[in-house]
């Protein structure tokens, strides 16, 4: 069974109400107030008179406080704080439940690593299906849609078609939502318009996706890049996406609704399009031979070059790193790794940034006979899996957790209620 404790590894002490209140400095009423946006966790003391919490628990809101109390005009609670136990990020490596994620997703495959996260248990060989029924609802919903939608256009209508076939999707039951895992992500897949005609889907969820991306024949190298890249991104802290899911998991959506939420985030310009920038511009920079003015036409326009820099890898971003060692096996990309290097090395002259995994993404993309959207269906792919552990994780804390203040900054009440002007519309006197 999963541990849903998320409290910190040996905080066995707990505070009453009283105590918590004078560690934080602030009134006991202010304690519930943290609780109540999630903040903190609380727990009956014995006998069910009053509430009890972690000490370690209290301590690290009490510093955050300390550090944040200078110059800050927001109230308690402003900050939100989200408990996992899924990933750590922390001096330029990440870890999947305390394991090296890089080292879990060169050595095993997308679905275990995906396993590994949801359960905290390895499954070698495992493996996901769709049901036919949930494929063909998808797949009627998705070949609806308009020449021109977005890869994450299909992907969200794919996913509530796909619920609308399941009866039990309201079941929020550790094995229920596990079993919906594993059956709507190869759902999602095999929704997407196949490149090669009549594609038989089997084998590897990489597989499967290989013949989403490109008619190019599929060679042992470069799937095993395309699966390492699903692992590699399968999940990476509370990106805006993953908050969304959470929020919507909290309010106890069922898990399509909860992916739909992050799909919905993920198609932001800062968020999931990352990828197709960068390789646009890795393919400008194959056109012209040189990075150099393709990279001063993007400063000159103001704007940041694409796959540089990430702002929780103050050295390089270890997903990058390792694509970059399985691409260097590939013949064929030499060039755009040329192209990524050209690159790195002119922008260095402006701002030294390191390569992100956009741009190892972009590599593998462009010389793989992927257009410019395959990176943001491989992020999409890859997180669904990070989303239902989030999910996972959310459906075991308190309901409706995840409900901030808002700070009211409009006009004083009471005012009198507007009046129509000539034309129609409400104005106030």
């Amino acid at each position: 069974m999963r541990d849903q404790d998320l409290s910190p590894v040996g905080s066995d002490r707990r505070l009453s109400t009283k105590e918590a209140a004078e560690l934080l400095g602030v009134k006991p009423e202010t304690v519930y107030a943290y609780v109540s946006r999630g903040q903190l966790s609380s727990r009956r003391a014995p006998g069910g008179r009053g509430s009890t919490f972690d000490a370690a628990e209290v301590e690290t809101l009490a510093r955050r406080n300390r550090r944040g109390s200078a110059g800050s005009s927001s109230g308690p609670g402003s900050e939100l704080s989200v408990r996992t136990r899924l990933t750590l990020i922390d001096s330029d490596r990440y870890y999947f439940r305390g394991v090296d994620a890089v080292e879990l997703a060169t050595r095993h495959t997308y679905e275990e690593v995906a396993e590994w996260l949801w359960t905290g248990r390895l499954r070698p060989g495992a493996a996901f299906g769709a049901p036919e029924a949930s494929v063909a609802v998808a797949r009627r919903a998705v070949d609806a849609l308009p020449e021109h939608a977005t890869p994450t256009d299909r992907l969200r209508v794919a996913a509530i078609a796909a619920a609308t076939a399941d009866p039990l999707r309201f079941d929020l039951s550790e094995e229920a939502v596990l079993g919906t895992a594993r059956s709507l992500i190869p759902t999602l897949v095999a929704a997407l318009p196949a490149v090669p005609p009549g594609h038989r889907d089997s084998g590897p969820l990489a597989h499967r996706l290989w013949a989403r991306l490109t008619g190019w024949e599929a060679d042992e190298a470069r799937l095993r890049v395309l699966d390492t890249a699903l692992a590699l991104l399968v999940d990476h802290d509370l990106a805006a996406s993953t908050l969304a899911v959470r929020v919507a998991a909290s309010a106890r959506a069922h898990p399509y609704a909860a992916v739909s939420a992050g799909l919905g985030v993920l198609e932001g310009p800062l968020h999931g399009a990352a990828g197709g920038l960068a390789h646009r511009l890795l393919l400008e920079v194959l056109d012209q031979g040189d990075a150099t003015p393709v990279v001063a036409d993007e400063l000159r326009a103001g704007r940041r070059i694409p796959g540089l820099g990430h702002r929780l890898y103050p050295g390089e971003d270890p997903r990058a790193r390792a694509l970059f060692a399985l691409l260097e096996d590939i013949p064929h990309a030499g060039p755009a790794l040329a192209a990524a290097r050209d690159i790195v090395a002119t922008a260095a002259r402006h701002t030294p940034l390191h390569a992100n995994v956009d741009l190892a993404l972009a590599v593998f993309t462009a010389s793989s006979g992927m257009p410019a959207t395959a990176g943001e269906t491989i992020f999409a792919v890859a997180r669904t899996a990070g989303w239902i552990a989030h999910a996972l994780e959310e459906y075991g804390e308190r309901p409706l957790r995840m409900r901030p203040s808002g700070q009211y900054a409009g006009p004083k009440p009471p005012r009198p209620l507007p009046e129509p002007d000539a034309g129609g519309v409400t104005r106030h006197s």
